[in-house]
């Protein structure tokens, strides 16, 4: 008889439990919302809550009822007010906290819908401190409070002058989501594409006006940071809309979305896409270019609409759904006989633009042949170098992979053994990797793609990140640069930036790319230790501990122990995003900092230069 180790607990019937909606909800909101965070990336949860409260608005705004949505964000209290037909009021408590409850199980009623499980609104019931909803039909308001999915109070039904239509406050809980915060740019890149969406819809937030009349057109004018080789091919038909151009960029980069849904995973939708997009340029021009080619520096938005979706997750990031609907066609060929007839149509008429698209195409060609052969060589040191890489200490959870961690999953790019060495020794080795530079990398502003398979250094960390082809195999959702504080790290940091900026935009353009804060000085006493990033944390550090105390200044990341150094990469880390803000040109912002005007530098330094004196107690 085997012995069975750690089966100390009885397994009975009394160990079987069901939970309710909301401990469930709480218990497990990786289920439903993503990672829960602090606000600092753009798929926190709290971003999730926000975007489930506006799904239901948008539904009804795409069924013909409220063109304006206006919101209020302050001190973390989000209030949300639509002008569509209202909740009926009879089922106010069964729609905002049964589970599996809502009307979009009805497809005639929301043939074309966001949300469809009955479950979204329900998460950010559970997952707030106090979730308050009103509405408002027919002359009629109906209110109920809650506070983590318990009511509170259950008003009764009054008259009112107000206009049919829902409004939903709500503070996500603290306890659960930390110290957050709404970053208004993260807010307003998900109300612009709301409205690039749906044309004719209005949104406010804090008075701010959102509106579009072009569509995706204007969504890629928003988000390009240089104008496109041509202008903007912008079509549409029933159920799908495109936009596209081609630039000079490397990579392809692409904005997909279904049925209102910023699909940031793509999905079966965009699979067919890039398919489509190469079947229909080889069959218009006759020729049979290499897909990488034909797609090389596209920059393109498409959106769909499907009866019934099926996602992925909760989350709705990536789409599932091989057909249009119970008895439409596949995603693929409605997306490949769109493409076929209308950008076909297109070409034909414009044959400047078809012209030039072509020059792009020939472009790409030679400079892939150019780096083919360099390439093979570089992808058999890359492989070898993986065997026994030192640069690299991966983790078990990838960005790729299904796992519940999956967004969590990151890698810290370091430089020097010491601080390699204590963000290894300190890690999460299931979801932080490692990557350590061997001193500062080269500047690759102004190189061809060729420096990336001849530089070691350049072509291990691709490798590392899988990225050689596109975007779609990224093994880690986070890439954290981790450097010294001090000349030489903001050097490594910027030169690191402007590979990325170079080679691989995308990474930066979908909120990849990090930098990891770590403390600048250490506080404590015999009682208390205080870890400060900033002067001012440190003077309010030194009242708080008092007179006899001692202050150590970190100067590089090989200083801070891995004892210590596990507070700062753990549940407490503080990141800052590194991302193109509207109007920045790459290719101006490299030319400024890492091209060789050299005067206007120089001066800009002098301008921005800032003295620190020593610290005196």
């Amino acid at each position: 008889m085997c012995k069975i180790l750690g089966m100390s607990a009885v397994y009975s019937e009394d160990a079987i439990r069901t939970l309710d909606w909301k401990e469930h909800i709480r218990r497990r909101p990786g289920m439903y919302i993503g990672k829960l965070g602090d606000g600092s990336s753009r798929d926190d949860g709290i971003y999730v809550l926000l975007k489930e409260v506006l799904d239901n608005s948008i539904d009804e705004f795409m069924m013909g009822n409220g063109r304006q949505i206006d919101i209020t964000i302050s001190d973390n209290e989000v209030s949300v007010r639509d002008h569509g037909r209202g909740i009926p009021l009879g089922k106010l408590i069964d729609v905002s906290s049964k589970m599996n409850t809502g009307a979009k199980y009805d497809s005639q009623v929301f043939k074309k819908s966001v949300g469809l499980n009955g479950v979204g609104i329900k998460a950010v019931n559970a997952l707030s401190t106090r979730f308050n909803i009103k509405s408002f039909r027919e002359g009629e308001v109906k209110a109920v409070d809650y506070s983590c999915g318990n009511i509170v109070n259950d008003y009764a039904i009054e008259k009112t002058t107000e206009s049919n239509g829902v409004l939903t406050e709500f503070r996500p809980d603290e306890e659960l989501f930390g110290n957050f915060r709404y970053l208004q740019e993260y807010v307003e890149i998900l109300l612009r594409n709301y409205t690039f969406l749906n044309s004719g819809l209005t949104i406010t937030l804090n008075g701010q006006r959102f509106v579009s009349k072009n569509g995706l057109r204007d969504l890629l004018n928003e988000y390009m940071n240089a104008p496109g080789l041509y202008p903007i091919i912008h079509i549409k038909d029933e159920d799908i809309e495109l936009a596209m151009t081609h630039g000079l960029q490397y990579g392809e980069e692409y904005y997909s979305f279904v049925n209102g849904q910023h699909t940031t995973q793509g999905g079966t939708h965009l699979i067919a896409f890039r398919e489509a997009i190469v079947k229909t340029i080889r069959e218009f021009y006759n020729k049979n270019f290499d897909a990488a080619d034909i797609r090389s520096s596209i920059c393109a938005a498409i959106s769909i609409k499907v009866e019934e979706p099926i996602f992925e997750s909760q989350t709705k990031t990536k789409l599932g759904s091989k057909d249009m609907g119970p008895e439409g066609p596949s995603v693929r060929n409605f997306i490949t006989d769109f493409l076929k007839k209308h950008l076909d149509d297109f070409l034909h008429k414009n044959s400047e633009i078809a012209e030039i698209l072509l020059q792009r195409i020939h472009d790409s060609e030679r400079e892939r042949k150019a780096i083919s052969g360099i390439k093979k060589l570089a992808k058999e040191r890359a492989k070898k170098a993986n065997l026994h890489n030192k640069k690299l200490r991966d983790c078990r959870v990838h960005y790729d992979s299904k796992h519940e961690r999956r967004l969590d999953a990151s890698i810290f790019i370091t430089e020097g053994d010491s601080a390699s060495g204590s963000i290894t020794k300190s890690r999460d080795v299931d979801t932080q990797a490692v990557f350590s530079l061997k001193g500062k990398p080269l500047n690759c502003y102004g190189l061809s793609k060729k420096i990336v398979y001849e530089n070691e250094e350049f072509n291990l960390l691709q490798a590392a990140l899988n990225i050689e082809e596109d975007m779609d195999n990224l093994r880690y959702n986070n890439v954290i640069i981790a450097t010294d504080a001090d000349v030489d790290g903001m050097h490594i940091r910027l030169l690191i930036i402007t590979f990325f900026l170079q080679f691989f935009p995308d990474l930066i353009k979908n909120r990849h790319l990090y930098i990891l804060q770590t403390p600048l000085f250490r506080v404590r006493n015999k009682k208390k230790t205080f870890y400060c990033y900033t002067e001012e944390e440190r003077q309010k550090a030194v009242k708080e501990v008092g007179a006899t105390h001692e202050i150590t200044r970190f100067k590089g990341l090989g200083e801070i122990s891995p004892d210590e150094f596990v507070h700062f990469i753990g549940k407490d880390i503080r990141l800052d995003p590194v991302h193109i803000k509207k109007g920045d040109s790459i290719t101006d912002l490299l030319e400024f900092y890492m091209g060789k005007n050299t005067p206007d530098r120089q001066q800009f330094i002098i301008e921005n230069l800032r003295i620190e004196e020593d610290i005196k107690d």
